[in-house]
């Protein structure tokens, strides 16, 4: 097929969170774009679920990857880096989808132990993982695409939105910092996507009280997904795009 097409053909991608919401969409988006998938996560079963998905398709056979970002050490880590570089020797690109709500609730009601999860699972643990993807992304034989996950709340906050809007802005600032350190010394492209208002489970956790008939499913917003992932975006660097919206990205003609 030709690369409008498959424009993602021959490319290996890691995805975390695949087994559930956008990151499911997302991983069977690019498989049918012509990616091997690596679906990362900490549900075997959810996982599985979407293997199955891109094996019912006759897709590029994906590979499950169970891996909590919990983990607070760094030798898991280190020790998933060389399993992917022995097994792929390198990544075309990396969609860093996982990411926890917490609990809505004031600041002076904050449940410390929940708090620290979420900036462990949202922040930290997405760059211990970066930090052993970054060397696998380098040696792509093109260029290479790094997506963080972004919102509204990561850029202007908002009340009871606590450790998940507080860990949006250091994801907007891991991506700002990330993208300025690669600019000139690598063809690694880094970026967000603030996905807006999204049928998902954390969505409907948050708006336990909203009709998700009336939301966005991920499949609408999966355009700029497999945009800034393909070498169409090369050029597109250290931005944070939204994806619905009146400020939503325009995706420029092929």
């Amino acid at each position: 097929m030709n690369s409008s097409t498959q424009p993602l053909a021959g490319r290996q991608i890691l995805v975390t969170g695949a087994g559930y919401g956008i990151g499911r969409t997302a991983a069977l988006t690019y498989a049918r774009a012509g990616a091997t998938v690596l679906l990362l996560g900490r549900t075997q079963e959810a996982l599985n679920d979407t293997y199955d998905l891109i094996e019912a398709e006759s897709l590029p056979q994906a590979v499950v990857i169970p891996f909590d970002l919990e983990e607070k050490n760094e030798e898991p880590y280190r020790q998933l880096g060389n399993l992917i570089e022995e097994n792929f020797g390198y990544l075309d690109g990396v969609l860093l989808n996982a990411s926890v709500l917490g609990q809505r609730a004031p600041l002076e009601s904050a449940h410390v132990d929940t708090w620290q999860k979420v900036m462990q699972i949202n922040v930290n643990g997405q760059l211990a993982l970066m930090k052993h993807m970054l060397p696998l992304l380098r040696q792509a034989p093109n260029d290479a695409s790094v997506i963080f996950t972004s919102s509204s709340v990561g850029r202007k906050g908002k009340a009871y939105w606590g450790a998940y809007a507080v860990s949006k802005f250091a994801t907007e600032g891991l991506m700002q910092v990330m993208a300025e350190e690669l600019e000139n010394t690598s063809q690694v492209r880094v970026n967000a996507i603030n996905p807006g208002a999204t049928r998902t489970g954390m969505r409907a956790a948050a708006y336990p009280a909203e009709n998700p008939a009336e939301l966005t499913t991920p499949e609408e917003i999966m355009p700029l997904y497999l945009f800034l992932m393909s070498p169409t975006s090369e050029g597109i660097h250290g931005q944070s795009l939204d994806a619905q919206g009146d400020s939503a990205f325009v995706i420029p003609d092929a």
